[in-house]
């Protein structure tokens, strides 16, 4: 069991791609770390960095897509799933106005990168995020999560000469019931399920279970996975959201339309993809 945590959050600036991610952090890092720390590591910051985003407006809508648009994520989650999942208010007025071209757009790429089950979400279909992005892009999800932690952990130690434990982790909620974890992420950690689709989402907010950030990389330690859920979630409500938590939260923190958030307002804000936490772990886990 992990004790006696101390969480703080690292500002960088924003990552654009092409930035060399492990670098930054390693440098960001150099006079605050110690042997055996934990850094939780935005998986969305890092996949910007790498070029693993999508403008969504080079997308042309199917037919199934533009249904998903105009009826779908307007009447059935905006008039019924929305509540039934617990959705505040505003979120269910966002889904009541969803943007036909560029959601159409949006659930287009859903299906070609992921399953249809998966775009019937009413966001991160697939793992795909459109929060904290300039212009009409997307972010993937990572293919390569453990590779990627390594490398941030290897550029630790050789700019740091510490021992550090990397985590990878991403906003979409893992549900847990008893000591059962299920999420929508495709590419959770090990003891974590993904299946299901959208039904997970429904289910898991229609019961209130607890539901957390979602780790899908973990090296430099073994854990259990209540520990790196722990972690996880610690660091997602150290980090904060950015310019906003949701597309039009951004939009209208900036006063501009979907499409209209530059790179330059993004530099603007404060970001926070690394989080640094210090803990002692019980001599059950030496």
């Amino acid at each position: 069991m992990l004790s006696k945590l101390k969480v703080k959050r690292i500002r960088t600036r924003y990552w654009r791609p092409g930035e060399d991610y492990a670098k930054i952090i390693a440098e960001s890092l150099r006079l605050h770390v110690d042997d055996g720390d934990f850094i939780v590591v935005s998986e969305k910051a890092i996949s910007t960095a790498k070029g693993n985003i999508i403008d969504e407006r080079k997308i042309k809508p199917g037919l199934v897509a533009k249904l998903l648009a105009s009826i779908w994520m307007r009447f059935v989650w905006g008039r019924f799933l929305g509540y039934v999942c617990n959705l505040q208010s505003d979120a269910i007025e966002h889904l009541i106005n969803y943007p036909y071209i560029e959601g159409a757009s949006h659930k287009q790429l859903a299906i070609r990168t992921s399953t249809v089950l998966q775009s019937l979400k009413h966001g991160s279909e697939g793992g795909i995020d459109l929060s904290n992005l300039p212009c009409a892009y997307a972010c993937l999800p990572l293919k390569d999560p453990y590779e990627t932690a390594e490398k941030i952990r290897l550029e630790l130690l050789k700019t740091t000469s510490k021992s550090i434990n990397v985590i990878l982790s991403d906003t979409d909620s893992t549900f847990t019931y008893r000591n059962v974890h299920f999420t929508t992420h495709p590419n959770p950690i090990k003891g974590i399920s993904s299946f299901g689709g959208f039904l997970i989402y429904i289910l898991g907010r229609f019961f209130e279970l607890k539901q957390r950030a979602t780790p899908i990389a973990i090296v430099g330690i073994e854990l259990s996975i209540e520990d790196v859920l722990r972690l996880a979630e610690l660091a997602h409500r150290a980090r904060g959201s950015g310019a906003g938590r949701t597309v039009w939260d951004v939009a209208k923190r900036f006063d501009v339309g979907f499409n209209e958030v530059s790179w330059g307002m993004m530099n603007n804000v404060p970001h926070y993809p690394v989080v640094l936490i210090r803990c002692n772990t019980d001599s059950s886990n030496n």
